[in-house]
């Protein structure tokens, strides 16, 4: 089993065993939460397959397994399905034990704010190609979000926010070149960093917070939109 796919396994474990707990009724909400991670892992393998060709990043051969789609290895296929599904799960979790709504409008603030923050920010690394895209299509989707969607800011980045602990330590090891479980060795994703800032926070380039952000923000308005409409 790649180390890729441990990880994998290891996020998806605790949500998946999760889903029938009366609390969150998580399972019953399944039908609204696949087709949102159809849709949104649609338009991120399309950018994954792209970049990967182009050499912005790329997988290892050691912590893959060498089953590749289009370019990308079958662990990375499985990644926009796991990690949406486990983080729409924290999403789920926060809503359960919180109520945030009376915060909805300093959240909107806060993510138009970022989001124009993105946008300018994109425009001024035009040449990096993963920090221009990605602060492009993040920043983009967090305007269209902020004028368009008003129910449910103050849950999301109250679960952005928790979700970074799992994500810094999955994402951690994904991009640590001297991890493994038994040896130093390469990253199972690695970075052209001629196309990004270079910044990381530890072994993590800074784009992957944001990376990460558009892909539970997409997520999670499917999955509202999908339910709001069963009502």
């Amino acid at each position: 089993m790649t180390l890729y796919f441990k990880l994998l396994l290891f996020t998806l474990s605790f949500p998946l065993l999760a889903s029938w707990d009366r609390r969150f009724e998580y399972a019953s909400k399944f039908k609204y939460l696949f087709p949102s991670l159809c849709i949104t892992a649609s338009f991120f393998i399309v950018w994954d397959v792209i970049f990967t060709k182009e050499g912005v990043w790329g997988f290892s051969e050691t912590h893959t397994s060498g089953i590749n789609i289009l370019s990308l290895p079958i662990e990375e296929w499985l990644f926009f399905i796991i990690i949406p599904f486990s983080c729409v799960f924290i999403y789920e979790s926060i809503k359960y034990f919180f109520s945030l709504n009376k915060y909805n409008e300093v959240s909107r603030k806060i993510l138009l704010i970022t989001g124009v923050s993105l946008l300018v920010l994109s425009f001024l690394n035009f040449e990096r190609s993963y920090t221009f895209w990605n602060f492009l299509f993040c920043g983009g989707f967090l305007v269209y979000s902020s004028y368009k969607v008003r129910e449910y800011h103050a849950n999301f980045l109250v679960s952005y926010f928790f979700h970074l602990i799992p994500f810094i330590l999955v994402n951690g090891i994904l991009t640590d070149g001297n991890f493994d479980f038994n040896h130093f060795t390469d990253p199972v994703v690695w970075y052209n960093n001629e196309e990004n800032l270079f910044i990381r926070v530890v072994t993590i380039p800074v784009e992957d917070f944001f990376y990460s952000m558009l892909l539970l923000l997409m997520n999670v308005t499917f999955y509202e939109k999908f339910k709001s409409k069963s009502l």
